[in-house]
């Protein structure tokens, strides 16, 4: 059992989804526009080409005036927001000095729209009170307006009971009645003003002007009216995913009636009942003031789809007041971290100098040192004697401290082969694994030096049976 709900199910599914698909394949070749109003699904003025569950979106066109009707109502402009705008007739009445000469008053009783609160009911004419009464169901519900003058009014533009008068229409109205009347015996006026008027009129469609209208409306007979319209009678809820609303759009449910509307999700226009009636805006590059992007100054405008983004180049942040580029803040403690830096690296540097300097003066002043010792303890007088320039040429080296230690393995005492009054003599073993005598003075004072060079060149002429 659950298997077969699960099929029905998603057959379902897929019926609405193909009807959805076949709805915007068959639109392509229905009449979108009658005289200079266009008309866009769910209307239609021909089979296929209309929202078929409600005869109501099944429109007419006169072909000869090019005028476009729901049934007698004349449209002139539909909203994909769910209003109809329609002409309507006014209500009338006129006078001579003496009596009533004509009138007329009218019933209108609505198919599936509703009048929309975004109208005035109006009367214009002096001494003179007009009446709306509109049913539901079997209940009756009137409104009304009275407006007083003796003579013609001064001010233009003003509806505010001289001469003219307005009350607001309740929503959800289906059946009006329009009737006006002048008080008994008021004919003083009738030189100025010989008729007066009761229409429903859209808010701010009509601007009052008490030396043209008070003698015959400027002779307009007609007024736009706004009518409400909306999708069946249940709510999105209700329905689930089953409305007519296409992809990026949002099922709405009427405020002003029953049923729902369709809407385009932000960043996206177009018929939002059609299957892929609402397209990306691209805002980069629309010329239309209302979806125009913002980014200003160094900033540049980047398309996503439903939406777009404000970039700014490296270095900069977005302000997100105006979407304009400004540089990359700094924080405030930026500056002194700048100089905390450069004083502590100029610092090292110096100290790191100073540490050199002093470390190649103590080299310079070793060397200074070692060669003044050198010379001191006789190392002049034994180069000399070793150069041939002395009494004695032998063929003797001259070594290094660290390398006679080296030798001697730090004058171990094993390495001992004799001691005499001058000094102690090691037996030495060179890198080249060549051996050699090497005796540690034991100098006094510089009288001895040359003594001790002397005593060195003759055991440098000896072959000791250790060696």
């Amino acid at each position: 059992m659950m298997n077969k709900v699960h099929g029905l199910f998603l057959v379902a599914i897929f019926i609405i989804a193909s009807t959805k698909l076949v709805i915007g394949q068959s639109l392509r070749s229905c009449q979108t526009r009658c005289g200079n109003v266009s008309i866009e699904y769910p209307f239609g003025i021909s089979t296929g080409c209309y929202y078929a569950v409600h005869a109501s979106f099944n429109l007419t066109c006169n072909e000869t005036t090019k005028e476009l009707f729901s049934g007698k109502l004349q449209v002139i402009n539909i909203s994909h927001s769910g209003e109809l705008r329609i002409l309507k007739s006014r209500s009338y009445t006129c006078y001579n000095s003496t009596d009533l000469t004509e009138g007329t008053f009218y019933t209108t009783t609505l198919r599936n729209f509703t009048l929309s609160n975004k109208n005035r009911f109006t009367a214009v004419g002096c001494n003179t009170y007009a009446v709306m009464t509109t049913t539901i169901g079997d209940r009756s519900y009137s409104t009304g307006c009275l407006s007083l003058c003796d003579s013609t009014p001064k001010e233009n533009g003003v509806c505010s009971g001289e001469g003219c008068c307005y009350t607001p229409v309740p929503k959800r109205r289906k059946r009006f009645r329009i009737r006006s009347r002048r008080f008994d015996g008021e004919t003083s006026v009738s030189e100025f003003n010989p008729c007066f008027y009761a229409f429903l009129v859209e808010e701010g469609m009509f601007s009052f002007s008490p030396s043209q209208d008070l003698q015959n409306l400027r002779n307009v007979t007609e007024f736009p009216v706004v009518l409400d319209w909306s999708i069946g009678s249940r709510t999105c809820e209700q329905l689930g995913n089953t409305s007519i609303c296409g992809q990026n759009s949002l099922c709405l449910d009427s405020t002003t009636r029953t049923g729902y509307n369709c809407k385009c999700k932000a960043g996206y226009d177009g018929n939002p009942y059609l299957p892929d009636g609402c397209q990306d805006i691209n805002e980069c590059t629309t010329s239309s003031s209302i979806h125009k992007h913002n980014c200003s100054g160094s900033s540049s405008c980047e398309n996503m789809m439903g939406h777009f983004l404000c970039r700014c180049p490296s270095g900069f942040d977005l302000n997100a007041t105006n979407n304009s580029c400004m540089r990359k803040h700094k924080p405030e403690y930026y500056g002194w971290t700048q100089i905390l830096l450069g004083t502590t690296v100029g610092f090292l540097a110096i100290l790191l100098v100073v540490i050199c300097v002093q470390q190649k003066m103590k080299h310079m002043k070793s060397i200074e040192l070692r060669k003044q010792f050198f010379e001191q303890n006789g190392g002049g007088m034994l180069r000399q004697r070793l150069s041939g320039a002395g009494p004695s040429n032998v063929d003797v080296k001259i070594f290094t401290e660290e390398g006679m230690k080296k030798a001697t393995n730090g004058y171990e005492e094993s390495r001992i082969l004799g001691q005499g009054g001058q000094g102690t003599v090691y037996k030495g073993i060179l890198p080249d694994s060549s051996v050699v005598a090497i005796k540690k003075s034991r100098l006094g004072d510089s009288s001895q030096v040359e003594q001790f060079i002397n005593e060195v060149l003759v055991l440098s002429q000896i072959n000791h049976r250790n060696c």
